[in-house]
């Protein structure tokens, strides 16, 4: 509110604003005059229409100053009513005041406030600028804030100014009032802004307050001092936060009764749909069968009218044919008669007689032989056609059978489920995606015939009452084509689509002589037993801990395409190892377990390899050899069997790492014992060559010899005590084969080979005996250290 405190300050430039007039011409001898044209402190409210009630008199009294004009009584009365009969825009003016001097809406609506208390102030501010009746100025002042507008309605006398006389006179009294007038003029102006806003504040905090209980009876919400004092004093009522949280929980309650309602009238109109649904395709069904009988019958009529019809043209054409045959015979008799009449006046005609004898004989029996020929003159057939009737019998059924339940349409047949069989049996369903009626169903299947053999397979028929069944005492792994008809009282639908069911494998066979395993893997062979091919295998392995959880599977290994998988374990544990085979019918039955313990290295002797002398014993793992030398008689011998050495291959090792095992030989056997590679020459001696590396004992009269033969060369070592039991450690992380004397914890010998590929243990005896190969032993501590 300071802005507008000082109005003679603010409005001293309003000659420089643009729209505005300047300031009426002073002359320049009085310089009291000129200086009292700054104080026109109303000009916020005036326009530049203010001064249009100068020009007659500034023309006549040119050396009349403007303060002397200020003093006429009259002119202040009339021109305090002008802007309303004028039709003056004060709201307008006030706007555009406002925005010449940059004022903000805010300050904009207290100013629009001001002229509103100005206007309804008028009456008030009137006595205050008039109290002084010898006061001119003031009253001219007054008029000049209040309506700078001139009044064209006044009379002449009325718009005549003071006289000159007393113009000087009064000059510094009216300077002076006006000056005071001016500063009354704006704290009145400020007190009644601050006033109004006082009022709208009042008002304001009134509305505000009108909120702070609800009244339940009337359903509203209402003052506190209503409740006290007013016409809700009778009334229940409740704090205002209570019954906001009442009225929510209440609509929260409506909102879940309606969404139920929502959701029970979608489900009745989703239902609504489904059966009109039902509707149009019974509807469709029923019209489609009326079309069918329709149909037969219309083709039943056009059948039999069609036979009618050509009964009645084989009719027309065998009675024209009888006719045309008795005119053709009429015609040819009617001809010979005409004939002979020709012939017989011609002879009367006949002069000579004695031609006429020899041709009257003649003629005369040829006349007695046509004569004697009878003519049938009676019609070989009537007009008259045979009467035939159409037999609506077959019609009149079928127009009877409309109402009556049609035959099924087929049964649509669902494909194999996964893990929907067994080895020897099948699930197999179906639908019907029609409301027709069955009794029965009769579901066939057959084994799909193998391409190679011709052979036709026997069909099977089963009558269910089911959409499904269960086929048992079928083959493993074998595939079998189903196909379904409906049937009820009026026959039977079509066969189905033919689909193609398969039943779960066999359970494989584990080859248990051939697992190898180590302290932290196995490697696990099967073998299938179906003829046909599975999909892939899942491998279960069960940890043994103790009996409770023994056959639990602790974990699975799936996807397995080939018949073998090397399994991670952890050392020092034993687990029950089964195999599964899996194809589109399911899982088959678990193979027999095997047992694999991770204690040490488990291999194989490989039979194969074994040379004919040399024969395994009954628990796998011993090897003996009666004589060195055989009688010609059938010994087995294979592709991969040694024929010089006595000996044999070890199943592959195909685990990175420490493997050890051991061999327990007889002092007085020569034999060899080590690795080799897989293409270790079967037709040499093991150590001779580049591909086996290994410990040879030879027996001397002196001494008991031993070799570390590898390309047939050894070094120069003595052995003192015999080894009984020789331990054997293969390092494939560190590229050393090494052999020990396990009686006595002794080091042997040690080669350091690099080996390219995985190796086999090899045996050989070169005298008659026995060695007893132990497998599957921790590695001895001794026997670890580098």
């Amino acid at each position: 509110m300071s802005s507008r405190s000082g109005s003679a300050r603010a409005y001293e430039s309003s000659d420089r604003l643009p729209g505005r007039s300047a300031s009426p011409p002073v002359p320049e001898s009085s310089e009291t005059e000129a200086e009292g044209l700054i104080f026109y402190h109303m000009d916020l409210y005036g326009s530049k229409e203010r001064f249009d009630i100068f020009p007659e008199e500034l023309s006549r009294h040119g050396d009349r100053s403007l303060g002397d004009m200020r003093r006429e009584p009259a002119l202040s009365s009339e021109k305090f009513h002008r802007p309303q009969e004028a039709g003056y825009d004060l709201e307008k003016e006030v706007a555009e005041l406002a925005k010449m001097y940059g004022l903000d809406e805010d300050r904009e609506k207290e100013i629009e406030l001001l002229g509103d208390h100005l206007e309804m102030g008028e009456s008030r501010w009137t006595p205050a600028r008039t109290k002084k009746p010898g006061s001119q100025g003031s009253v001219y002042n007054a008029s000049k804030s209040s309506s700078p507008v001139k009044d064209q309605s006044q009379s002449p006398k009325q718009q005549e100014l003071p006289d000159e006389a007393s113009q000087d006179e009064d000059l510094s009294k009216a300077r002076a009032e006006d000056e005071a007038d001016s500063h009354i003029w704006s704290r009145e102006g400020l007190s009644s802004v601050s006033t109004s806003e006082e009022w709208n504040s009042q008002a304001v905090s009134e509305e505000e307050e009108a909120a702070d209980v609800f009244c339940s009876t009337c359903k509203m919400p209402i003052r506190a001092f209503d409740k006290l004092f007013g016409e809700h004093k009778d009334h229940e009522v409740a704090q205002l936060p209570s019954a906001v949280e009442s009225e929510k929980e209440e609509i929260h309650k409506n909102m879940c009764k309606l969404e139920e309602q929502i959701a029970q009238t979608e489900n009745v109109a989703s239902h609504m749909e489904e059966i009109f649904i039902t509707v149009e395709e019974n509807f469709g069904r029923q019209e489609q069968n009326f079309e069918v009988h329709y149909n037969d019958a219309v083709q039943v009529l056009a059948q039999k009218y069609e036979e009618q019809l050509e009964a009645l043209g084989e009719e027309k054409r065998q009675k024209l044919e009888a006719l045309y045959g008795q005119l053709v015979s009429c015609g040819e008799h009617l001809d010979t008669c005409k004939e002979l009449t020709d012939i017989t006046q011609d002879l009367y005609l006949e002069n000579d007689k004695a031609e006429f004898m020899k041709a009257a004989v003649t003629m005369v029996d040829r006349l007695e032989e046509f004569l004697k020929k009878e003519m049938d003159l009676k019609l070989s057939t009537l007009p008259d056609f045979e009467k035939r009737y159409i037999d609506f019998s077959e019609v009149e059924q079928l127009m009877n059978s409309i109402n009556t339940i049609p035959a099924p349409c087929a049964p649509v047949i669902n494909p194999q489920a996964p893990n929907a069989a067994t080895g020897t049996s099948l699930r197999v369903c179906w639908g019907l995606f029609s409301d027709d009626t069955v009794e029965c169903y009769q579901l066939c299947y057959k084994p799909v015939s193998n391409e190679s053999h011709g052979d036709e397979q026997a069909e099977h028929t089963l009558k269910v009452k089911e959409t499904y069944c269960t086929i048992t005492n079928l083959l493993p792994n074998t595939q079998y084509e189903f196909w379904v008809s409906a049937i009820n009282a009026c026959g039977i639908s079509p066969p189905s689509e033919r689909a193609v069911y398969v039943t779960a494998p066999s359970p494989p066979t584990i080859k248990s002589k051939k697992i190898r395993s180590c302290e932290n893997a196995a490697l696990v062979c099967w073998e299938s037993r179906d003829i046909n091919p599975v999909d892939s295998y899942t491998v279960e392995l069960s940890k043994l801990t103790d009996e409770e959880n023994s056959d639990a599977i602790t974990e699975s290994i799936v996807g397995i395409p080939n018949c073998e998988v090397l399994v991670h374990l952890q050392p020092t544990q034993s687990y029950r190892i089964c195999v599964r085979a899996i194809n589109l019918g399911g899982l088959s039955e678990r193979s027999e377990p095997v047992l694999i313990h991770t204690t040490g290295t488990y291999f194989c002797l490989n039979e194969d390899t074994a040379h004919p002398l040399l024969a395994i014993l009954d628990d796998g793992f011993t090897i003996a050899c009666d004589e060195l030398e055989s009688p010609e008689c059938d010994l087995p011998v294979y592709d991969n069997s040694f024929t010089r050495c006595i000996g044999i291959l070890g199943s592959l090792i195909p685990f990175p790492g420490k493997h050890y095992w051991e061999v327990e030989v007889e002092e007085d056997t020569e034999y060899r014992i080590g690795v080799a590679f897989e293409n270790t020459p079967r037709h040499g001696y093991l150590g001779a060559n580049n591909s086996s590396w290994c410990m040879r004992h030879i027996i001397t009269p002196s001494r008991h010899k031993y070799e570390f033969l590898h390309s047939g060369m050894t070094p120069d070592i003595r052995i003192t005590v015999p080894p009984r039991r020789i331990g054997i450690l293969l390092d494939y992380e560190n590229c050393r084969l090494s052999f020990f004397n396990a009686d006595v914890a002794q080091h042997l010998y040690g080669f350091q080979p690099r080996f390219q590929h995985y190796v086999h243990p090899c045996f050989a005896l070169e005298t008659p005996g026995i060695l007893r190969i132990h497998t599957g032993l921790a590695t001895p501590p001794w026997a670890a250290l580098p």
